[in-house]
């Protein structure tokens, strides 16, 4: 499974961002995916979630402003950002793994993709 992430870009605070992550392969359905992110001298963290039943996990820095979906025609996860804070500002990876958990709980997940950075200005 090859992952390509984009949609990153500089924002206000307040504003909106909505990242796409596009699969390879023809068993995308299959799989699990995630969305983490990564500043600036801070260690890689879980942001969201889903199943390939569609059941989602967020953290709570994120929770009731950030929504991941995942379109299977279209072999494609989204992460709609709201109200977005300076704080959020990170490189975003998407990943996918076949296992939930392996996501959920940061279990030697088998597949990234490249970040897309994501700057929100005060």
């Amino acid at each position: 499974v090859q992952l390509q992430a984009s949609g990153g870009g500089l924002v206000q605070a307040g504003g909106s961002l909505r990242l796409s992550c596009a699969a390879s392969g023809r068993t995308f359905s299959t799989y699990a995916m995630g969305w983490f992110r990564q500043a600036i001298g801070k260690e890689r963290e879980l942001v969201a979630v889903i199943s390939s039943g569609d059941t989602t996990y967020y953290d709570d820095s994120v929770k009731g402003r950030f929504t991941i979906s995942r379109d299977n025609a279209k072999n494609t996860v989204y992460l709609q950002m709201n109200s977005l804070k300076p704080e959020d500002t990170a490189d975003y990876y998407c990943a996918a793994d076949r296992s939930y958990g392996n996501l959920r709980y940061n279990g030697g997940i088998n597949y990234w993709g490249k970040g897309t950075l994501v700057t929100v200005s005060s």
